[in-house]
């Protein structure tokens, strides 16, 4: 735990010192003890584990140490609040801290210190007293998903909230964010870590700025997390990195909408490698975002459908008081058949992607009618427009 300036100031200084990265600081932390220990050996002993080059390197002071010491301090140590006035606390937490997530210890590369906002006070919740993985639920896919992939997104993660599981995600726009969202509508109150953000930029600012206010909700309903430093700005290489927290933090992962090349694909894999379980909803044959998916099921992800396939997979669910899967928050249940009678233009629309032209040939409707009716349903949530000028019928079924 950083519970001094002096011990703030060597661990930052091991996680600064260029040529130490998470794999090297864990071998001098397990052959000399902790950062103050490892300062006070010669650059000779230091050889006996790391080469002449990084021991010369942690015999200096990183630059920008002290700046960073004191933009940590000061950030521990200024009172935080989210948009309803509640409590964001903070802390750092190094390998040597008791809360450090055991799930994250036991992956190949584990963060050196962990930024954390949020509701701290629940962090023993991510390293339960037993061999199981925590109760996590890692909810990924596209940046520019579908209506229908959104939506599944926003309500799987609903669900799975409320059956007292955590959804983990990246803070993103598209899937991460429907995920983030539904987690936070359908969190359950026996469980109060709903949603957890792994960010690939330091906890001092929020990316994308679109998502503030999310950022703000989500660490008033569970917690923010990031390996790298604050000030630390939007950096491309930062995402697909943290994807390995999001996995090891997870019990399983969810991937909802996916291309053949995406850092989602990364966190299944990562999720693989770590022997944990990989669902994947299948898409349309016909839009290049659900390929990821479908390539995954090839290999041995299960396809599921409804979040029942997933919690019947997974055997050591939190001890919470489960609500029964036919209800979620009323706002999310699906109001579709008190909005519309039967119509004839749902059956014309089918379920795969469609164009205007080919559904005015379908329903023999005039433009003017047709775009009545399709904005109709838009507004009512059961369509979406897709790029192209493509629209696509919606459905829960979870």
């Amino acid at each position: 735990m950083v519970s001094t300036r002096e011990n703030l100031n060597a661990w930052l200084r091991l996680s600064l010192t260029p040529g130490v990265g998470n794999i090297t600081a864990r071998s001098l932390l397990l052959g000399f003890g902790l950062p103050e220990a490892i300062f006070e050996r010669s650059a000779l002993q230091l050889q006996a584990l790391v080469s002449e080059a990084t021991s010369l390197q942690l015999c200096r002071i990183p630059p920008g140490l002290d700046e960073a010491v004191e933009t940590t301090w000061a950030w521990l140590h200024t009172q935080t609040h989210s948009g309803s006035s509640k409590i964001l606390h903070k802390r750092l937490l190094t390998l040597a801290d008791p809360d450090y997530p055991s799930s994250l210890m036991l992956t190949p590369d584990p963060p050196c210190l962990l930024y954390v906002l949020g509701q701290t006070q629940h962090l023993h919740l991510l390293s339960p007293p037993t061999d199981h993985a925590p109760p996590a639920m890692a909810v990924v896919g596209s940046r520019n998903p579908t209506p229908q992939g959104r939506l599944n997104a926003h309500d799987f993660s609903a669900h799975l909230a409320q059956a007292g599981l955590t959804v983990v995600s990246g803070l993103a726009l598209g899937v991460d964010t429907a995920a983030h969202q539904g987690a936070l509508k359908g969190g359950h109150p026996n469980h109060p870590l709903h949603t957890i953000a792994v960010v690939g930029t330091g906890l001092d600012r929020v990316y994308p700025y679109q998502n503030h206010a999310l950022a703000l909700k989500i660490a008033a309903n569970g917690l923010l997390i990031s390996e790298y430093p604050l000030n630390t700005p939007p950096i491309t290489s930062n995402f697909p990195k943290r994807n390995r927290l999001i996995a090891g933090l997870s019990q399983g992962c969810l991937v909802v909408e996916a291309a053949t090349r995406s850092g989602s694909l990364i966190t299944a894999k990562q999720a693989l490698d770590l022997g944990k379980e990989v669902f994947a909803i299948p898409g349309s044959i016909h839009t290049t975002v659900s390929k990821g998916c479908h390539d995954l099921i090839k290999q041995g992800a299960k396809l599921v459908d409804c979040t029942q396939d997933i919690l019947e997979e997974l055997k050591n669910l939190p001890k919470v008081q489960v609500c029964k899967t036919s209800s979620l928050p009323p706002d999310l249940s699906d109001t579709r058949s008190n909005l519309l009678a039967p119509s004839t233009l749902l059956e014309h629309l089918g379920q795969d992607p469609v164009g205007l032209d080919e559904l005015q040939i379908r329903s023999g409707l005039s433009v003017a009618h047709l775009q009545a009716e399709l904005f109709q349903l838009e507004l009512n949530g059961v369509l979406g427009r897709l790029p192209g000028g493509l629209y696509q019928q919606l459905k829960r079924k979870i």
